[in-house]
């Protein structure tokens, strides 16, 4: 019994020490990213922006005034929405007919049936006019120079993709602060992590700049419908072509926009489904990761002992330290920082949803229930045969 006890214990350091070297690695990386300066250019070749809408979600009318007063040269922004009755289109309209020389409205009725983003942006497409094409989505709110920033690195033919970091910003409630903080302090630091190191290549797609040109050699946005993660099979297929990726330091903000404690969790789970289809292995690997979960089972099973507290709070400490550095030196995150005691309880949550993600073969979109095939492709469930023929069609 004492052999088994003692063997339970090692397993339960493991992640604690991995997940906190992870974090003092992570640290590193945000610190050794931010020191590039950000790419000096005049490159200002005309670009189309493509803005997928779906619902009037909360500041919507800020998020989408900020991309209409970009300090840009020229530039072309298509609103599209799935739905004739979209609650967003009074606002589209009135923003249509405020700035008219550089707002295209696409209003085409396309119920989702596989992935409903890559729907909307596909209709979007059709009313693109510039070579350079840019992916932002609703819930951004860019700073005047976000246009500059983005499509600088692209004056280089050898770059597919350029991408901005992101984070969370607006909690109203406590579990959005949840949602802040998966992005500012776990999400975020990943990201950079694995960009310094070249560990692993990614799109974000929330926040992207690419060449219609190399998206039509990779088979078209429309091509992209059938996987949940459309950004990270696109940046797959944009590598194929011989292209590389440039991620810039520059930051946008995503309104967090969670009106009750459940859209919070599905959304956590149907995160995590993401990242798992995108990359399983390296998905089932963060468990290695998780230091303050695994800590507080250590300390539980030697009943708070000297040795357990002292290892819960060590990874506590390096974990919030860890975050603070990041948040502050690189997200500017002042609502980050004052979240920072709610991050061990996101932590545990984490757990539960890498849990759920792992064994879950559905998930839901916008109300919308799909299925998800090991590939990571997209199954329809709760649509008839007749409209995902015509959805297919369209």
């Amino acid at each position: 019994m004492a052999l088994v006890f003692t063997i339970l214990q090692i397993a339960l350091l493991i992640p604690v020490i991995g997940g906190s070297v992870f974090c003092v690695l992570c640290v590193w990386a945000a610190r050794r990213f931010m020191k590039q300066r950000r790419l000096s250019s005049t490159y200002r070749p005309p670009v189309t922006v493509l803005k997928p809408i779906y619902g009037f979600d909360k500041g919507l009318e800020e998020n989408l005034l900020s991309l209409c007063r970009q300090d840009y040269p020229t530039y072309q922004i298509v609103f599209a929405v799935q739905r004739t009755d979209d609650p967003a289109l009074p606002l589209l309209r009135h923003l249509a007919e405020e700035f008219a020389t550089l707002v295209t409205l696409v209003i085409k009725e396309s119920p989702p049936v596989f992935n409903g983003k890559v729907q909307n942006l596909t209709n979007a497409l059709s009313a693109a006019r510039h070579e350079i094409l840019i992916i932002s989505d609703s819930d951004a709110r860019l700073a005047p120079d976000y246009l500059s920033a983005i499509v600088a690195p692209l004056e280089n033919a050898n770059v597919g993709y350029a991408c901005t970091l992101y984070r969370s910003f607006k909690p109203d409630y406590w579990w959005e602060k949840l949602e802040l903080l998966s992005l500012n302090a776990d999400f975020v630091p990943s990201l950079i992590f694995a960009y310094v190191t070249g560990i692993s290549d990614f799109l974000i797609g929330a926040t992207v700049a690419f060449r219609r040109a190399d998206l039509e050699a990779t088979g078209g946005m429309a091509d992209l419908g059938a996987y949940l993660v459309e950004d990270y099979e696109l940046g797959r297929r944009l590598i194929k072509l011989g292209k590389r990726m440039v991620l810039v330091p520059h930051v946008i903000e995503l309104v967090a926009d969670y009106p009750n404690f459940n859209s919070w969790w599905h959304h956590q789970i149907y995160w995590d489904q993401n990242t798992w289809a995108a990359n399983p292995i390296g998905f089932a690997l963060t468990i290695l990761t998780r230091a303050v979960p695994f800590a507080l089972i250590f300390a539980l099973i030697r009943g708070f002992d000297p040795a357990g507290v002292l290892v819960l709070l060590a990874a506590l400490g390096i974990r919030l330290a860890s975050a603070a550095v990041t948040s502050a030196g690189t997200l500017k995150d002042r609502e980050g920082i004052a979240a920072l005691w709610l991050l061990p309880v996101r932590d545990l949550f984490a757990l539960v949803s890498w849990y759920i993600a792992l064994t879950r073969r559905t998930f839901v979109w916008r109300g919308h229930t799909f299925g998800l095939t090991k590939d990571g492709r997209i199954v329809p469930r709760d649509v008839d045969n007749t409209t995902a023929s015509n959805s297919i069609a369209s």
